[in-house]
Order: C-alpha cells, then structure tokens, then sequence
C-alpha cells in the first residue's frame, strides 16, 4: 500500500488515527474502516471496507491510499469533499494529477 502524504482523514478517523494505523500496519482490520483509494483503472476514487479477507483479494503494493474513514458514511463524505476540492482548484477532475501521481 502506498499513502498519499497529505492522506484526506474523516472526522471519526482523526480522533483515533493513530489506532487505526496501528492495526491497519498489523493486519487487523476493524469492520467500520474504509480506504478511499485512487482507481487503478479510469480518474475516479474508490472505496474499500478494511476485512480480514482485504488482503488476499486486492494486491496491496498497487493500491495508493489517498483517504481514511471510520463509517460508510464518513467515506462517501470524504471523496465528495476530494471530488470538490479538485473541481475548486482546476476546473476539472483529474483526481490523480492533482494530487501529484501523474499518470502512474
């Protein structure tokens, strides 16, 4: 997995960051964590629930990590706010090159 470093965090998920690292670093995935991620396929956002089965379905070293939240309502919050900021900023979406990837 790899982070983006100015990782965008839910509200819930910055009150207990550090725990959630913790356990994301030792494999133990709680049922209310998602990871919102860039698409490995077209410019959009994707959105993982953290399960025990996460790691055998997903290769994990080609993912980037771009958001962290605690709920499912928490994540859909989150990529909104992303989606918004990068129309602000550019006039467009092109998620992945304003958040410094390029065409990776």
């Amino acid at each position: 997995m790899r982070w983006y470093r100015n990782l965008y965090l839910g509200d819930n998920a910055k009150k207990a960051k550090y725990k959630v690292f913790g356990r994301i670093r030792k494999g133990r995935f709680t049922a209310d964590t998602f990871l919102i991620t860039l698409s490995r396929f077209q410019e959009k956002l994707e959105i993982f629930l953290l399960q025990p089965y996460f790691k055998k379905k997903i290769n994990l070293d080609k993912i980037y990590v771009v958001g962290l939240a605690k709920g499912r309502e928490e994540a859909l919050y989150l990529v909104r706010d992303i989606i918004d900021e990068v129309y602000n900023a550019t006039g467009g979406f092109d998620i992945r090159e304003y958040l410094g990837f390029g065409n990776k």
